[in-house]
């Protein structure tokens, strides 16, 4: 599964289709969602210990990545920082990790 980090309100739609579609190949043939956090809601409690964590970091608080980081350390989860939140960002964060 995959899980997102700050990034812009207004396009959580947009970064969780795009998710998807690739994480139909990294899941397979399990029918797995992204979730996004673009701001903080209940400590990040809920993020699970996905395979891949991607942080967008111009948009998201130190406060948040650090709670994001504590809630999947001791995970085999893989961690993408990007400064940038477009969904071109995410889009070579998700070729690159994905395959």
């Amino acid at each position: 599964s995959i899980v997102i980090v700050g990034g812009n309100e207004c396009m959580i739609r947009q970064y969780k289709d795009l998710a998807d579609n690739f994480d139909v190949r990294l899941c397979g043939e399990f029918n797995c969602t992204a979730k996004v956090y673009p701001k903080t809601t209940s400590g990040l409690k809920s993020i699970g210990s996905p395979d891949l964590l991607v942080l967008f970091t111009n948009t998201v608080s130190h406060k948040m990545v650090r709670c994001a980081l504590n809630e999947t350390k001791g995970c085999n989860t893989k961690i993408a920082r990007s400064h940038r939140s477009s969904m071109a960002a995410l889009r070579s964060i998700l070729e690159e990790h994905v395959s």
